[in-house]
């Protein structure tokens, strides 16, 4: 028997998110068991590489829960298309909120696991969320930082003022009538110049790849850029982050050293793994998939356990 996938809604304030909630295999709704929201990449949806790890856990035993962030894809929020971290980070807290509300989930075993973008905000969520009691990240950057720094991270984050500048210019023009302006999650047509990463990002977004027709290839300028620069999906995580956290990263991947920079900083039980291959790899080639699905079902398994017969015994 296979796992089932149910399409739903959970409200985030206003808000109503679209997702789809994956089931093991035997589902029984009487049962009880660990969850895992999984967190997509910067212009990602729900049915591309958070759907695809969804899938894979459940087909390990886990409820998972897969959805569009506000303002992208089915979920509500105007303006549409807009990356606002701070929004991304409270649309994983209403993620465990709607699992919570769930008669056969454990509210105390619920986890996240985010790619790419959304394994910053994964993250950032787990900081301030500590009803999250396990992290993974796959090719997780910090979205704030390589936006300021780039892709390589060898800018200042003093590079990102012309940017801002352009932004302020823009945003006047706006206010005067002009129509409002949108920037590429991935290079419509890469060049020469272009990151290996972002090379295969095109080919992963832009063609019958993975290409899905919610998944439009932009961003409000104006509204997400300066939200962006100014966001830090690491601030703090020394002190803020006591739950335990998987890294799992490609060593070809040029967002490696945000993976490493995190995995330096954490205080809390942590572990790295980095595997050969490039950023991309673990969105949805099997080889990637597989070694961080490998990495994350134990890691889950270990620190979303049932501590209910250990509680008994302690008080008895």
């Amino acid at each position: 028997m296979e796992h089932s996938v149910e399409a739903i809604t959970f409200p985030n304030g206003p808000i109503s998110m679209a997702g789809n909630l994956y089931l093991p295999a035997g589902f029984d709704p009487r049962g009880s068991y660990a969850a895992v929201v999984t967190v997509h990449p910067g212009g990602g949806v729900k049915e591309q590489t958070a759907g695809l790890y969804a899938s894979r856990l459940a087909e390990q035993g886990f409820v998972a829960l897969a959805f569009d962030a506000s303002f992208q894809g089915d979920s509500g929020g105007e303006p549409h298309h807009l990356e606002d971290p701070y929004a991304r980070v409270d649309d994983v807290r209403a993620a465990v909120d709607h699992l919570q509300s769930l008669p056969y989930v454990d509210a105390e075993r619920i986890g996240a696991l985010g790619i790419c973008a959304g394994g910053g905000y994964a993250v950032n969520a787990a900081m301030t969320d500590h009803r999250i009691k396990a992290v993974t990240t796959a090719s997780g950057p910090n979205i704030g930082t390589s936006f300021r720094r780039n892709w390589y991270g060898t800018d200042s984050d003093a590079a990102a003022v012309p940017t801002l500048r352009a932004l302020a210019q823009q945003r006047t023009a706006e206010a005067r009538g002009a129509e409002a302006a949108y920037l590429p999650y991935v290079p419509a047509e890469p060049d020469g110049t272009t990151p290996r990463d972002l090379v295969e990002a095109h080919d992963y977004y832009l063609t019958p790849r993975a290409q899905h027709p919610n998944a439009k290839n932009k961003f409000l300028f104006t509204k997400s850029v300066s939200r962006i620069f100014t966001f830090d999906a690491f601030h703090m995580v020394e002190d803020l982050l006591t739950q335990p956290i998987l890294i799992v990263a490609g060593s070809e991947a040029g967002s490696l050293w945000m993976s490493t920079e995190l995995h330096g900083r954490v205080r809390a039980p942590k572990k790295l793994v980095v595997e050969g291959g490039a950023h991309m790899d673990f969105y949805d080639v099997p080889e990637y998939v597989g070694r961080a699905v490998e990495e994350a079902v134990p890691f889950f398994r270990e620190n979303l356990a049932d501590r209910t017969a250990d509680k008994t015994a302690d008080e008895s």
